[in-house]
């Protein structure tokens, strides 16, 4: 008589490892993901943007131990040899441009520099102004968007035509007129240092507008939220709202902005290099090396190719990684 009492204990115990498996399969299905991972999910997806930013990546690594990289290769970018470069012509000696086991992209006409050498320290201009003058051009483009949009009124209408004002000022003329009365030392910087910091500045100025149209558009969106309500509610200042609340809402646009402004800066400096009011000899520039290479396009067409190369791709990596980087912050983006 006492084994029919047993019966609900043994029947109990296979009812509760199924609902311990429900339970368990119920909390890993309800489990939350943070905004960076579902951003981070969405970009692995997206084989051309990770490519991009690899290729980024690379970049900024031989940018940064350009120094290193060509001890390593066993060529100084400002060592001139003769010896390869052909007296009547003044181009160099051997097919595409002299390339070789010992220079491997081949040397410069008339001079013989290793242009290997000298694009690996072209790298450090170029990265060094676009990432220098996109981050003088967000912060003020943030400070000043921010503000115009939510305080509006008279602030709001100052900031915006300012905006305007710059938005249609011809940067480049400005640039080329600023080089021309720049003093030859300043703020303990000499030569290509002054150089790079006008132009780090002045590209960083004429830049802000661009970011700071779109933080104020987010903020005025963004201000009759209801979060800033309750803040507002609760007796928080301007201030806490402005950086508690509405700053960390503003992220995603300002990194989608900053991946897209930083290859039209480095075009920027490229361009102002071509011009001759970049950086000056010996010092190795993209832009510059693309400037010599006009006089010998048809004699050694490798000179001009291999800078413009070197434009190209870190231009499009960049491109193809800010598209992917805006595709995965903006839930409602699709390509």
């Amino acid at each position: 008589m006492t084994a029919p009492l047993h019966e609900p204990a043994a029947e109990a115990a296979p009812n509760a490892v199924e609902e311990a498996a429900v339970a368990g399969t119920a909390a890993k299905a309800v489990q939350g993901r943070s905004l960076g991972r579902i951003a981070w999910e969405r970009l692995k997806r997206d084989k051309l943007a990770l490519t991009g930013g690899v290729v980024v990546l690379v970049l900024i690594v031989v940018a940064a131990l350009a120094p290193v990289l060509a001890h390593l290769y066993g060529q100084d970018p400002d060592a001139h040899h003769e010896n390869l470069i052909d007296p009547l012509f003044g181009t160099p000696t051997g097919s595409l441009g002299g390339i070789s086991g010992e220079h491997w992209l081949g040397v410069e006409p008339v001079s013989g520099r290793d242009i290997f050498a000298r694009i690996l320290y072209g790298a450090q201009i170029s990265l060094l102004v676009g990432f220098l003058s996109a981050l003088v051009a967000v912060v003020l483009g943030t400070v000043f968007g921010i503000l115009a949009g939510f305080f509006g009124g008279w602030v709001d209408s100052l900031i915006s035509r300012v905006m305007d004002g710059l938005l249609a000022f011809p940067q480049l003329l400005f640039i080329i007129a600023l080089v021309s009365v720049m003093p030859t030392s300043m703020l303990g910087l000499t030569g290509t240092g002054v150089r790079v910091f006008v132009m780090i500045m002045v590209i960083g100025f004429f830049g802000w507008p661009y970011i700071g149209r779109v933080v104020r558009g987010q903020t005025l969106s963004l201000r009759e939220r209801e979060y800033v309500e309750a803040a507002r509610s609760l007796g928080a200042g301007r201030l806490y709202i402005l950086f508690k609340e509405l700053l960390p809402n503003l992220v995603a646009p300002i990194i989608v902005y900053t991946t897209m402004m930083i290859p039209t800066n480095i075009l920027t400096e490229a361009a102002l290099s071509f011009l001759g009011v970049g950086v000056k000899p010996p010092t190795a520039s993209w832009g510059q090396m693309l400037s010599n290479a006009i006089d010998y396009y048809d004699s050694d067409p490798m000179y001009m190719v291999v800078p413009g190369v070197a434009i190209f791709v870190t231009v499009l990596a960049f491109n193809l990684f800010g598209d992917g980087v805006r595709d995965a912050l903006d839930p409602k983006g699709s390509r």
